[in-house]
């Protein structure tokens, strides 16, 4: 089964939870990277982390102008996972684009191979449009009873804007049970939908910190 949890950051993250049998999970020590691996593009996978990403201030950071990832060497299926984030506005931070840009990506099947970007579920954290679904490489949702379209990177916007100010903590939660897929951010749902056939999970993201995730696998 692959990794079920991977983050792409340009993000301050202080990471995530998941909860597997009721029991909570802290997926980072916030201390390094254990538990986890990165990839990239131009010199892939990494299973030392550290190699691209670093921890500071219980932080998990991405400085420089590289694009890439962290997965976790754990999997999950059901599962609420919890990240903070917030994003990064130190002056040496370098922007690839206008806006703030990252996300949490999951759902991605056993035998999908490390690329940018694999083929599963993002929950979109990007100046102006954090919530939205991104759906890759064709998987779909059904979202307020109709089915989206295949393609290969399709969103699904928000139903409201909950992020708070830049420099500011948010609290993102994404709730998997069964197929059902909530989205929260700050105690609000911003997007849900139910899965059409069965398919698993992963994370990704461009520009926040990020602390305290945990993980709970129903």
């Amino acid at each position: 089964m692959k990794p079920i949890l991977s983050i792409v950051i340009f993000l301050l993250m202080s990471f995530c939870h998941f909860i597997e049998a009721q029991s909570k999970i802290k997926l980072f020590n916030n201390k390094n990277l254990e538990g986890w691996y990165a990839y990239e593009p131009e010199s892939g996978k990494h299973r030392t982390a550290s190699d691209i990403f670093h921890v500071d201030h219980n932080m998990i950071r991405l400085y420089g102008d590289r694009v890439g990832y962290l997965m976790s060497n754990q999997s999950f299926k059901n599962f609420k996972l919890t990240v903070e984030y917030k994003w990064n506005i130190d002056s040496n931070f370098i922007q690839k684009s206008d806006k703030k840009n990252s996300g949490v990506m999951y759902l991605i099947s056993a035998d999908t191979k490390d690329t940018l970007w694999p083929k599963g579920f993002q929950f979109q954290i990007k100046e102006g449009a954090t919530g939205d679904f991104v759906l890759l490489q064709d998987v779909t949702l059904f979202i307020k009873g109709l089915k989206t379209e295949p393609g290969r990177s399709v969103v699904s916007p928000r139903f409201l804007d909950a992020e708070k100010p830049i420099g500011n903590w948010n609290t993102l939660v994404i709730n998997c049970l069964n197929g059902n897929i909530k989205q929260l951010l700050n105690g609000e749902i911003v997007n849900e939908g139910t899965l059409w056939r069965g398919q698993k999970i992963y994370c990704s993201g461009n520009i926040p910190d990020m602390k305290k995730p945990s993980f709970n696998e129903a």
